[in-house]
Order: C-alpha cells, then sequence, then structure tokens
C-alpha cells in the first residue's frame, strides 16, 4: 500500500480522470461525498478529526468538483467501478469507505460488486429502494430545474471548475440518476460480507423504516439514528451552521467501528 500523506492528483479511472485529495497516514479510509457536491466540501469536518488516525482518501466522482465528466448517464455501478480504479491507481488493494447520501449508496453498491476490496462501510443517508425516501422526493425532482439548486453546492462546484456548461451537465447527470432511481437487486445486502455502519438523522431525507429495514437485512450492520437532518450530523447545514458537538458526537462513532474488532 502507498503511502501518500497531504497529496492530491489526478487518476485515470475508466476513460476519464478523477481528482483525489490525501490527509495522513495509517489504514485508508476513502470518502465519497454526496450529489452536486464534492469531497472536500462535504467531507471537511471528518478530516479535522480524523486526519491524524487514517489515510483519508477524498475523491471527487465523475462530473463533479475538479473530476473530468462525461456525456452518458451517471450510475451507481460506474461510480463503484471508478472508485476501483482510483484505488488501483493509488495501489491500495483493501480500504473502508465512508459515504454521505448519493456516496453512501454508492459504497453499498461497490461492496456488492467488490467484496473483496472493502475492510468495513459508513454509509451515512444513503437509500437502496425509492421507497426509502420521503414521499413526493422523486415528484418533486421531476419538477425541479438547475434555478433551485441549493445555492451553497452552485457556488462549491463554479469554484472548482468555472464552467456553466459543466455546472448544468452535473446537475441534468445527478437530477436524471436519482429521477430514474431503481431499487437494488434482492439479496444485494443480505450478501455484504462486511461490517456495516449505517447513520442517518431523524429529520433526514431516507425514512428511518428504511434505515432499520437496511440495518436488519445486512448481516452484520449497525444503525444510529441521530437528533438531525439531511447529514448536519457529520457537515454544514444547509445554512452554513455548524454543530460542533454534534459532528464531534458522530465522528467519535464512526471512528469507533472502525477501530472495533
Amino acid at each position: 500500500m502507498s503511502m501518500l500523506n497531504n497529496h492530491s492528483g489526478f487518476a485515470a479511472a475508466n476513460g476519464i480522470k478523477l481528482y483525489y485529495e490525501i490527509y495522513g497516514a495509517g489504514k485508508p479510509l476513502v470518502l465519497i461525498h454526496g450529489g452536486g457536491s464534492s469531497g472536500f466540501f462535504d467531507f471537511e469536518e471528518t478530516v479535522i478529526r480524523l486526519k491524524d488516525r487514517y489515510q483519508l482518501i477524498l475523491l471527487d466522482m465523475q462530473n463533479h468538483g475538479r473530476s473530468e465528466h462525461r456525456a452518458v448517464p451517471e450510475t451507481f455501478e460506474q461510480d463503484a467501478r471508478d472508485i476501483i480504479a482510483v484505488l488501483d491507481y493509488l495501489a491500495i488493494d483493501k480500504a473502508s469507505f465512508l459515504g454521505f447520501s448519493n456516496g453512501a449508496t454508492t459504497i453499498l453498491k461497490l461492496a456488492s460488486l467488490f467484496p473483496d476490496r472493502v475492510n468495513k462501510l459508513i454509509a451515512a443517508s444513503g437509500n437502496t429502494k425509492r421507497e426509502g425516501l420521503l414521499d413526493g422526493f422523486f415528484d418533486s425532482m421531476s419538477a425541479s430545474t438547475i434555478e433551485v439548486m441549493p445555492p451553497y453546492l452552485k457556488e462549491n462546484f463554479l469554484k472548482l471548475n468555472p464552467d456553466p456548461e459543466k455546472f448544468k451537465n452535473m446537475y441534468e447527470k445527478d437530477s436524471q440518476r436519482m429521477i430514474n432511481f431503481q431499487d437494488f437487486e434482492p439479496g444485494t445486502l443480505e450478501n455484504l460480507a462486511c461490517p456495516v455502519f449505517l447513520i442517518g438523522g431523524d429529520q433526514d431525507v431516507v425514512k428511518g423504516q428504511h434505515l432499520a429495514q437496511m440495518q436488519q437485512q445486512i448481516p452484520n450492520a449497525r444503525l444510529m439514528v441521530l437528533p438531525a437532518n439531511h447529514g448536519n450530523y457529520m457537515m454544514k447545514d444547509f445554512n452554513g451552521q455548524i454543530d460542533k458537538e454534534l459532528i464531534d458526537f458522530t465522528v467519535l462513532q464512526i471512528q469507533k467501528f472502525l477501530e472495533a474488532e
């Protein structure tokens, strides 16, 4: 395993180049951001708290952040294969993974496709079924336009990649992937071999019942539901505010999960 430290670059990944950042040294933990975002934007608070304990590998997925774009539709399977390609580039055989929102869905898919590459998974606010998201979510997505995308996500994207056409491509690809979301194949979760830590908020976009159902389906899974919305248990909230104590608690539980035998 390569021991890079506070390093960034681009890795070839199935025909495009993905941007990555690495912080710290130790056992590798790969962090996968949510839809419309980027690696450091979602995980800055996590990096601050864990960079002295692990080798943190942050990726910008296809069409996001500083990474290159594709014209074809996004799929969670393609994202999973891209992540593996980056790990191959970095000469990392096996890692643990922390994913948020679409990133959580991606790493659950990755663990089913590449079980021998995974130590442990932390899936935060991810879903595996359409009915797992709040009622009306897909109607809202179908009616949504680029103009109503959260300003903080637009600002972050254009800061990293000041190309309005690329921003439009990211929005369209992300939106269509969610509008056309397909339930995971039956048996996918039941066949996961690695330990899994599911995290969500009691006011999340993902239903608490869905998280509980996932926890029951995965053979070696834990579940933590926090008094939180979609992600403010580990990052800034929608208004840019940070609940330090809540994030401290979440990251401590993640650390305990990773270090448990």
